[in-house]
Protein backbone atom coordinates (compact mmCIF):
# COMPACT_ATOMS: atom_id res chain seq x y z
CA UNK A 1 0.00 0.00 0.00
CA UNK A 2 1.46 3.49 -0.74
CA UNK A 3 0.64 6.01 1.30
CA UNK A 4 1.62 9.80 1.57
CA UNK A 5 2.31 12.52 4.57
CA UNK A 6 1.56 16.15 3.68
CA UNK A 7 2.65 18.29 6.40
CA UNK A 8 4.81 21.52 6.61
CA UNK A 9 6.78 20.27 9.71
CA UNK A 10 9.45 18.28 8.78
CA UNK A 11 9.69 16.34 11.85
CA UNK A 12 6.34 15.37 11.67
CA UNK A 13 6.66 14.24 8.62
CA UNK A 14 9.99 11.86 9.31
CA UNK A 15 8.97 10.68 12.59
CA UNK A 16 5.26 9.30 10.59
CA UNK A 17 7.36 7.78 8.00
CA UNK A 18 9.77 5.67 10.34
CA UNK A 19 6.81 4.77 11.88
CA UNK A 20 4.37 3.34 8.67
CA UNK A 21 7.72 2.40 6.68
CA UNK A 22 8.76 -0.21 9.51
CA UNK A 23 5.13 -1.64 8.59
CA UNK A 24 5.73 -2.43 5.49
CA UNK A 25 4.23 0.12 3.34
CA UNK A 26 5.72 2.65 0.67
CA UNK A 27 5.86 6.45 2.24
CA UNK A 28 6.51 9.54 0.35
CA UNK A 29 6.21 12.99 2.00
CA UNK A 30 5.52 16.12 0.82
CA UNK A 31 5.86 20.19 2.23
CA UNK A 32 2.88 21.35 0.66
CA UNK A 33 -0.54 21.08 -0.99
CA UNK A 34 0.40 21.74 -4.62
CA UNK A 35 3.54 19.62 -4.34
CA UNK A 36 1.03 16.52 -3.36
CA UNK A 37 -1.78 17.30 -5.94
CA UNK A 38 0.81 17.99 -9.00
CA UNK A 39 2.74 13.87 -7.51
CA UNK A 40 -0.79 12.23 -6.72
CA UNK A 41 -1.54 12.76 -10.73
CA UNK A 42 1.40 11.14 -11.69
CA UNK A 43 1.43 8.54 -9.16
CA UNK A 44 -1.73 8.15 -7.24
CA UNK A 45 -1.48 6.33 -3.73
CA UNK A 46 -3.91 4.64 -1.23
CA UNK A 47 -3.63 6.69 1.78
CA UNK A 48 -3.11 10.08 2.82
CA UNK A 49 -2.23 11.88 5.85
CA UNK A 50 -3.51 15.48 5.62
CA UNK A 51 -2.68 18.31 7.52
CA UNK A 52 -5.40 21.27 7.67
CA UNK A 53 -2.97 24.29 8.05
CA UNK A 54 -0.36 23.91 4.97
CA UNK A 55 1.50 27.06 3.36
CA UNK A 56 -1.04 28.08 0.30
CA UNK A 57 -3.62 25.81 -0.58
CA UNK A 58 -5.41 24.23 2.87
CA UNK A 59 -5.75 20.72 3.58
CA UNK A 60 -9.46 21.32 3.13
CA UNK A 61 -9.19 22.73 -0.40
CA UNK A 62 -6.35 19.99 -0.79
CA UNK A 63 -9.36 17.19 0.46
CA UNK A 64 -12.20 18.96 -1.72
CA UNK A 65 -10.12 18.79 -5.11
CA UNK A 66 -8.03 15.26 -4.67
CA UNK A 67 -11.36 13.23 -3.52
CA UNK A 68 -13.03 13.71 -6.51
CA UNK A 69 -10.18 12.72 -8.92
CA UNK A 70 -9.30 10.06 -6.65
CA UNK A 71 -12.52 8.61 -5.23
CA UNK A 72 -10.52 5.69 -3.95
CA UNK A 73 -7.57 7.06 -1.87
CA UNK A 74 -8.71 7.51 1.36
CA UNK A 75 -7.75 10.75 3.15
CA UNK A 76 -7.14 11.43 6.54
CA UNK A 77 -6.92 15.14 8.12
CA UNK A 78 -4.59 16.32 10.71
CA UNK A 79 -5.30 19.30 13.11
CA UNK A 80 -3.55 21.18 16.31
CA UNK A 81 -7.14 21.73 16.87
CA UNK A 82 -10.60 19.90 16.45
CA UNK A 83 -14.10 21.53 16.49
CA UNK A 84 -17.84 19.46 15.87
CA UNK A 85 -18.43 21.77 12.71
CA UNK A 86 -14.63 21.22 11.35
CA UNK A 87 -15.29 17.21 11.89
CA UNK A 88 -18.58 17.32 9.85
CA UNK A 89 -17.44 19.45 6.92
CA UNK A 90 -14.52 17.11 6.50
CA UNK A 91 -16.79 14.17 6.58
CA UNK A 92 -19.36 15.72 4.02
CA UNK A 93 -16.28 16.51 1.67
CA UNK A 94 -15.21 13.15 2.05
CA UNK A 95 -12.65 12.32 4.72
CA UNK A 96 -11.86 8.70 5.79
CA UNK A 97 -10.92 10.08 9.57
CA UNK A 98 -9.92 13.26 11.47
CA UNK A 99 -7.34 13.53 13.86
CA UNK A 100 -6.37 16.05 16.52
CA UNK A 101 -2.39 17.22 16.93
CA UNK A 102 -0.09 15.56 19.32
CA UNK A 103 -0.58 12.32 16.83
CA UNK A 104 -0.46 8.67 18.26
CA UNK A 105 1.71 6.72 16.73
CA UNK A 106 -0.51 3.52 17.74
CA UNK A 107 -3.23 5.31 16.10
CA UNK A 108 -1.49 5.94 12.82
CA UNK A 109 -0.92 2.46 12.89
CA UNK A 110 -4.66 1.63 13.54
CA UNK A 111 -5.43 3.81 11.05
CA UNK A 112 -3.14 2.51 7.83
CA UNK A 113 -3.86 -1.15 8.97
CA UNK A 114 -7.73 -0.95 8.82
CA UNK A 115 -7.27 0.87 4.97
CA UNK A 116 -4.66 -1.76 3.90
CA UNK A 117 -7.76 -4.42 5.09
CA UNK A 118 -10.11 -2.10 3.07
CA UNK A 119 -8.52 -1.79 -0.06
CA UNK A 120 -7.67 -5.65 0.04
CA UNK A 121 -11.44 -6.79 0.13
CA UNK A 122 -12.01 -3.93 -2.67
CA UNK A 123 -9.44 -5.81 -4.80
CA UNK A 124 -10.64 -9.07 -3.74
CA UNK A 125 -13.87 -8.12 -4.83
CA UNK A 126 -12.43 -6.91 -8.16
CA UNK A 127 -11.29 -10.24 -8.70
CA UNK A 128 -14.33 -12.08 -7.99
CA UNK A 129 -15.85 -10.22 -10.45
CA UNK A 130 -13.78 -11.04 -12.93
CA UNK A 131 -14.09 -14.40 -12.24
CA UNK A 132 -18.23 -14.06 -12.20
CA UNK A 133 -20.13 -17.53 -12.10
CA UNK A 134 -23.13 -18.66 -13.99
CA UNK A 135 -25.69 -17.29 -11.65
CA UNK A 136 -23.74 -13.66 -12.23
CA UNK A 137 -24.61 -14.24 -15.88
CA UNK A 138 -21.27 -14.14 -17.35
CA UNK A 139 -20.43 -17.90 -17.26
CA UNK A 140 -16.91 -18.64 -17.50
CA UNK A 141 -15.79 -16.07 -19.31
CA UNK A 142 -12.78 -14.54 -17.90
CA UNK A 143 -10.27 -11.79 -18.14
CA UNK A 144 -8.86 -8.36 -16.56
CA UNK A 145 -6.96 -7.61 -20.45
CA UNK A 146 -8.28 -4.17 -21.41
CA UNK A 147 -9.52 -6.06 -24.90
CA UNK A 148 -11.66 -8.17 -22.42
CA UNK A 149 -13.11 -5.58 -20.40
CA UNK A 150 -13.97 -3.60 -23.61
CA UNK A 151 -16.05 -6.47 -24.34
CA UNK A 152 -17.59 -7.04 -21.14
CA UNK A 153 -18.90 -2.74 -21.36
CA UNK A 154 -20.46 -4.22 -24.42
CA UNK A 155 -22.27 -6.72 -23.57
CA UNK A 156 -23.81 -4.94 -20.15
CA UNK A 157 -24.97 -2.50 -22.64
CA UNK A 158 -26.20 -3.91 -25.26
CA UNK A 159 -27.79 -7.29 -23.07
CA UNK A 160 -30.90 -5.41 -22.30
CA UNK A 161 -31.33 -3.38 -25.24
CA UNK A 162 -32.89 -6.61 -26.70
CA UNK A 163 -31.46 -5.58 -30.31
CA UNK A 164 -29.82 -8.29 -32.61
CA UNK A 165 -26.07 -8.77 -32.29
CA UNK A 166 -22.85 -10.02 -34.76
CA UNK A 167 -20.11 -11.67 -32.74
CA UNK A 168 -17.04 -11.81 -34.77
CA UNK A 169 -13.55 -13.80 -33.73
CA UNK A 170 -11.41 -16.55 -34.51
CA UNK A 171 -12.32 -20.22 -33.91
CA UNK A 172 -12.27 -20.75 -30.01
CA UNK A 173 -12.19 -17.27 -28.67
CA UNK A 174 -15.86 -18.11 -26.94
CA UNK A 175 -18.42 -16.20 -28.93
CA UNK A 176 -21.25 -19.05 -27.64
CA UNK A 177 -19.91 -17.77 -24.10
CA UNK A 178 -20.69 -14.02 -24.98
CA UNK A 179 -23.94 -14.93 -26.79
CA UNK A 180 -25.43 -16.76 -23.27
CA UNK A 181 -23.83 -13.86 -21.40
CA UNK A 182 -25.94 -11.51 -23.45
CA UNK A 183 -29.13 -13.55 -23.07
CA UNK A 184 -28.26 -14.19 -19.16
CA UNK A 185 -28.26 -10.61 -18.82
CA UNK A 186 -31.36 -9.82 -20.80
CA UNK A 187 -35.16 -9.28 -20.07
CA UNK A 188 -35.04 -13.21 -21.69
CA UNK A 189 -33.01 -14.98 -19.16
CA UNK A 190 -35.79 -16.58 -17.65
CA UNK A 191 -36.23 -18.09 -21.35
CA UNK A 192 -34.80 -20.57 -23.88
CA UNK A 193 -31.32 -19.95 -25.13
CA UNK A 194 -30.89 -22.02 -28.37
CA UNK A 195 -27.52 -22.96 -30.45
CA UNK A 196 -27.67 -23.48 -33.69
CA UNK A 197 -24.07 -24.27 -35.88
CA UNK A 198 -25.59 -23.10 -39.56
CA UNK A 199 -21.98 -24.67 -41.29
CA UNK A 200 -21.93 -27.94 -42.98
CA UNK A 201 -26.09 -28.76 -43.86
CA UNK A 202 -27.78 -28.73 -46.88
CA UNK A 203 -30.65 -25.72 -47.54
CA UNK A 204 -33.32 -28.89 -46.49
CA UNK A 205 -32.20 -29.90 -43.46
CA UNK A 206 -31.55 -26.50 -42.07
CA UNK A 207 -35.35 -25.28 -42.83
CA UNK A 208 -36.32 -28.25 -40.96
CA UNK A 209 -34.42 -28.17 -37.98
CA UNK A 210 -35.02 -24.27 -37.69
CA UNK A 211 -38.58 -24.32 -38.98
CA UNK A 212 -39.59 -27.48 -37.83
CA UNK A 213 -42.38 -29.38 -40.34
CA UNK A 214 -45.75 -31.07 -40.70
CA UNK A 215 -46.43 -34.63 -40.29
CA UNK A 216 -46.41 -35.45 -44.00
CA UNK A 217 -44.42 -32.80 -45.31
CA UNK A 218 -42.11 -35.37 -47.00
CA UNK A 219 -41.34 -39.13 -46.94
CA UNK A 220 -40.13 -40.11 -43.27
CA UNK A 221 -42.22 -37.09 -41.34
CA UNK A 222 -44.20 -39.28 -39.70
CA UNK A 223 -44.59 -36.43 -37.32
CA UNK A 224 -44.90 -33.25 -36.30
CA UNK A 225 -41.86 -31.33 -35.05
CA UNK A 226 -41.44 -28.38 -33.54
CA UNK A 227 -38.47 -26.19 -35.31
CA UNK A 228 -35.82 -24.50 -32.95
CA UNK A 229 -37.11 -20.69 -33.78
CA UNK A 230 -40.69 -22.13 -32.31
CA UNK A 231 -38.52 -23.30 -29.10
CA UNK A 232 -36.45 -20.60 -28.68
CA UNK A 233 -39.94 -18.87 -28.03
CA UNK A 234 -39.65 -15.86 -25.85
CA UNK A 235 -36.14 -16.27 -25.44
CA UNK A 236 -32.55 -16.02 -27.76
CA UNK A 237 -31.57 -18.09 -30.98
CA UNK A 238 -27.57 -18.18 -31.06
CA UNK A 239 -26.99 -19.09 -34.83
CA UNK A 240 -23.41 -20.29 -34.83
CA UNK A 241 -20.82 -19.91 -38.02
CA UNK A 242 -23.96 -17.98 -40.21
CA UNK A 243 -21.34 -17.22 -42.86
CA UNK A 244 -21.50 -20.88 -44.10
CA UNK A 245 -25.36 -20.68 -44.52
CA UNK A 246 -26.25 -21.73 -47.70
CA UNK A 247 -27.17 -18.77 -49.63
CA UNK A 248 -31.10 -19.49 -50.83
CA UNK A 249 -31.53 -20.21 -47.23
CA UNK A 250 -30.04 -17.00 -46.04
CA UNK A 251 -33.47 -14.97 -47.84
CA UNK A 252 -35.38 -16.99 -45.92
CA UNK A 253 -33.59 -16.07 -42.83
CA UNK A 254 -33.85 -12.48 -43.60
CA UNK A 255 -37.61 -12.76 -43.93
CA UNK A 256 -38.11 -14.76 -40.44
CA UNK A 257 -36.20 -11.72 -39.25
CA UNK A 258 -38.29 -8.89 -40.94
CA UNK A 259 -41.63 -10.30 -40.26
CA UNK A 260 -40.96 -12.29 -36.98
CA UNK A 261 -43.02 -15.45 -38.30
CA UNK A 262 -41.80 -19.06 -39.22
CA UNK A 263 -44.20 -20.82 -41.55
CA UNK A 264 -43.20 -24.77 -41.13
CA UNK A 265 -42.36 -27.00 -44.15
CA UNK A 266 -45.36 -28.76 -45.31
CA UNK A 267 -47.91 -26.02 -43.80
CA UNK A 268 -49.54 -22.55 -44.75
CA UNK A 269 -50.38 -20.93 -41.59
CA UNK A 270 -48.12 -18.86 -40.51
CA UNK A 271 -46.32 -18.63 -36.74
CA UNK A 272 -45.87 -15.85 -34.99
CA UNK A 273 -42.11 -15.16 -33.53
CA UNK A 274 -40.95 -13.87 -30.16
CA UNK A 275 -36.90 -14.36 -29.99
CA UNK A 276 -33.83 -12.58 -30.44
CA UNK A 277 -31.00 -13.41 -32.75
CA UNK A 278 -27.33 -13.67 -32.23
CA UNK A 279 -25.01 -14.51 -35.12
CA UNK A 280 -21.43 -15.61 -35.37
CA UNK A 281 -18.94 -16.43 -37.30
CA UNK A 282 -15.38 -16.53 -37.71
CA UNK A 283 -15.55 -15.42 -41.41
CA UNK A 284 -14.78 -11.84 -43.01
CA UNK A 285 -18.10 -11.45 -43.92
CA UNK A 286 -17.62 -7.89 -45.75
CA UNK A 287 -15.19 -10.25 -47.76
CA UNK A 288 -18.39 -12.75 -48.32
CA UNK A 289 -21.05 -10.07 -49.73
CA UNK A 290 -17.84 -8.65 -51.68
CA UNK A 291 -17.80 -12.45 -52.99
CA UNK A 292 -21.01 -12.97 -53.20
CA UNK A 293 -21.64 -15.46 -50.81
CA UNK A 294 -23.42 -13.66 -48.32
CA UNK A 295 -26.52 -11.44 -48.31
CA UNK A 296 -25.47 -7.64 -47.54
CA UNK A 297 -29.61 -7.23 -46.47
CA UNK A 298 -28.88 -10.57 -43.98
CA UNK A 299 -25.56 -8.76 -42.81
CA UNK A 300 -27.36 -4.98 -41.83
CA UNK A 301 -30.37 -6.70 -40.28
CA UNK A 302 -28.07 -9.03 -37.60
CA UNK A 303 -25.44 -6.20 -37.66
CA UNK A 304 -27.06 -3.96 -35.38
CA UNK A 305 -24.38 -4.14 -32.78
CA UNK A 306 -20.89 -5.70 -33.52
CA UNK A 307 -18.83 -7.45 -30.69
CA UNK A 308 -15.48 -8.40 -31.69
CA UNK A 309 -13.69 -11.14 -29.77
CA UNK A 310 -9.95 -10.52 -29.59
CA UNK A 311 -7.66 -13.63 -29.96
CA UNK A 312 -5.57 -15.06 -27.00
CA UNK A 313 -2.62 -13.83 -27.64
CA UNK A 314 -4.01 -10.18 -28.14
CA UNK A 315 -5.14 -10.78 -24.45
CA UNK A 316 -1.76 -12.21 -22.78
CA UNK A 317 -2.71 -10.25 -19.68
CA UNK A 318 -5.36 -13.17 -19.26
CA UNK A 319 -3.36 -16.22 -19.40
CA UNK A 320 -2.61 -16.72 -16.19
CA UNK A 321 -5.78 -16.37 -14.67
CA UNK A 322 -7.41 -18.77 -17.66
CA UNK A 323 -4.47 -21.39 -16.63
CA UNK A 324 -5.62 -21.21 -12.93
CA UNK A 325 -9.39 -21.44 -13.78
CA UNK A 326 -9.28 -24.46 -15.84
CA UNK A 327 -6.82 -26.15 -13.58
CA UNK A 328 -9.23 -25.84 -10.85
CA UNK A 329 -11.86 -26.83 -12.51
CA UNK A 330 -10.52 -30.11 -13.58
CA UNK A 331 -9.41 -30.73 -10.91
CA UNK A 332 -12.79 -30.57 -9.15
CA UNK A 333 -13.95 -32.68 -12.37
CA UNK A 334 -11.78 -35.14 -11.90
CA UNK A 335 -11.40 -34.81 -8.26
CA UNK A 336 -7.94 -34.02 -8.22
CA UNK A 337 -6.28 -31.37 -5.52
CA UNK A 338 -3.98 -29.81 -8.23
CA UNK A 339 -2.77 -27.05 -6.60
CA UNK A 340 -0.25 -25.36 -8.68
CA UNK A 341 1.44 -25.36 -11.99
CA UNK A 342 4.71 -26.10 -11.59
CA UNK A 343 7.13 -23.10 -13.41
CA UNK A 344 8.89 -25.65 -16.13
CA UNK A 345 5.19 -26.16 -17.10
CA UNK A 346 4.00 -22.34 -16.96
CA UNK A 347 6.74 -20.98 -18.97
CA UNK A 348 5.84 -23.89 -21.82
CA UNK A 349 1.84 -22.57 -21.21
CA UNK A 350 3.19 -18.97 -21.33
CA UNK A 351 5.03 -18.86 -24.15
CA UNK A 352 3.48 -20.96 -26.73
CA UNK A 353 0.99 -18.86 -29.29
CA UNK A 354 -2.81 -20.81 -29.23
CA UNK A 355 -4.05 -20.86 -33.01
CA UNK A 356 -7.15 -22.45 -31.21
CA UNK A 357 -7.49 -19.68 -29.04
CA UNK A 358 -9.16 -20.42 -25.26
CA UNK A 359 -10.38 -23.49 -26.43
CA UNK A 360 -7.17 -25.08 -27.39
CA UNK A 361 -5.63 -23.75 -23.76
CA UNK A 362 -8.70 -25.59 -21.64
CA UNK A 363 -7.91 -28.90 -23.74
CA UNK A 364 -4.21 -28.57 -22.71
CA UNK A 365 -5.14 -28.05 -18.78
CA UNK A 366 -7.91 -30.67 -18.86
CA UNK A 367 -5.25 -33.28 -20.64
CA UNK A 368 -2.45 -32.15 -18.00
CA UNK A 369 -5.03 -32.24 -14.87
CA UNK A 370 -5.69 -35.70 -15.96
CA UNK A 371 -2.27 -36.98 -16.48
CA UNK A 372 -0.97 -35.54 -13.19
CA UNK A 373 0.50 -37.80 -10.72
CA UNK A 374 0.50 -35.32 -7.80
CA UNK A 375 -0.76 -32.21 -6.60
CA UNK A 376 0.88 -30.17 -9.31
CA UNK A 377 1.03 -29.99 -13.14
CA UNK A 378 4.86 -30.55 -14.29
CA UNK A 379 6.27 -30.05 -18.02
CA UNK A 380 5.92 -33.46 -19.00
CA UNK A 381 1.95 -33.34 -18.03
CA UNK A 382 2.05 -31.04 -21.34
CA UNK A 383 1.71 -32.89 -24.77
CA UNK A 384 5.12 -33.59 -25.31
CA UNK A 385 4.85 -31.29 -29.27
CA UNK A 386 3.85 -28.42 -26.84
CA UNK A 387 7.42 -28.82 -25.09
CA UNK A 388 9.04 -29.11 -28.46
CA UNK A 389 7.43 -25.94 -29.90
CA UNK A 390 7.96 -23.75 -26.87
CA UNK A 391 12.03 -24.77 -27.21
CA UNK A 392 11.80 -24.46 -30.94
CA UNK A 393 9.74 -21.08 -31.08
CA UNK A 394 11.31 -19.10 -27.98
CA UNK A 395 14.59 -20.90 -27.56
CA UNK A 396 13.72 -21.46 -23.98
CA UNK A 397 15.83 -24.47 -23.85
CA UNK A 398 16.27 -26.43 -20.04
CA UNK A 399 19.34 -26.78 -18.88
CA UNK A 400 20.35 -30.21 -18.33
CA UNK A 401 20.37 -29.44 -14.82
CA UNK A 402 16.96 -28.92 -14.68
CA UNK A 403 15.86 -31.77 -17.26
CA UNK A 404 17.91 -33.95 -14.98
CA UNK A 405 16.23 -32.53 -11.25
CA UNK A 406 12.05 -32.97 -12.86
CA UNK A 407 13.29 -36.11 -13.85
CA UNK A 408 14.50 -37.15 -10.68
CA UNK A 409 11.76 -35.34 -8.61
CA UNK A 410 9.42 -37.40 -10.79
CA UNK A 411 10.42 -40.90 -10.30
CA UNK A 412 10.58 -39.98 -6.44
CA UNK A 413 7.37 -39.58 -6.07
CA UNK A 414 6.76 -42.76 -7.97
CA UNK A 415 8.65 -44.65 -5.76
CA UNK A 416 7.23 -42.15 -3.02
CA UNK A 417 10.35 -41.44 -2.01
CA UNK A 418 12.06 -45.05 -1.89
CA UNK A 419 15.55 -44.11 -2.47
CA UNK A 420 16.46 -48.09 -3.16
CA UNK A 421 13.85 -48.02 -6.04
CA UNK A 422 14.77 -44.74 -7.39
CA UNK A 423 18.28 -45.80 -7.60
CA UNK A 424 17.54 -48.81 -9.56
CA UNK A 425 15.22 -46.81 -12.23
CA UNK A 426 17.80 -44.52 -12.79
CA UNK A 427 20.29 -46.66 -12.56
CA UNK A 428 22.69 -44.69 -10.19
CA UNK A 429 24.42 -45.95 -7.20
CA UNK A 430 23.01 -44.40 -4.43
CA UNK A 431 25.55 -43.19 -3.06
CA UNK A 432 25.58 -40.23 -6.95
CA UNK A 433 21.82 -40.57 -6.26
CA UNK A 434 22.13 -38.73 -2.66
CA UNK A 435 24.90 -36.13 -4.12
CA UNK A 436 22.01 -35.40 -6.95
CA UNK A 437 19.72 -35.26 -4.17
CA UNK A 438 21.57 -32.55 -1.90
CA UNK A 439 22.43 -30.74 -5.32
CA UNK A 440 18.86 -30.25 -6.60
CA UNK A 441 17.69 -29.91 -3.27
CA UNK A 442 15.43 -32.76 -3.22
CA UNK A 443 17.06 -34.51 -0.15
Amino acid sequence: MRIAIIDDEEIVRVRLQKALAKEGYTVETYGSGEEFLNAVERSPVDLAFLDMSLPGITGLEVLKEAKPRFPEMEIVLITGYSSIDSVIDCVRQGAFYYMAKPLKLDEIRSLAAKVHDRKRLLDENRALKTVLSPVDGWGAMIGVSPLMKQVFRLIEKVAPLDCNVLIQGESGTGKELVARSIHRQSRRKDRPFVAFNCGGFTEELIASELFGYQRGAFTGATATKIGILETASGGTVFMDEIADMPFSMQGKLLRVIQERQIIRVGANKPIQLDVRFIAATNKDLKKAIQEGRFREDLYFRLNVVQINLPSLMDRKEDLHLLIDFFTQKYSTKFSKKISKVEQSALQVLLSYTYPGNVRELENIVERAVALAEGESITSHDLPPDLREYSITQYGKWLTYEEQERDYIKRVLKFTEHNLGKTAKILNLPRTTLWRKLKKYGLS
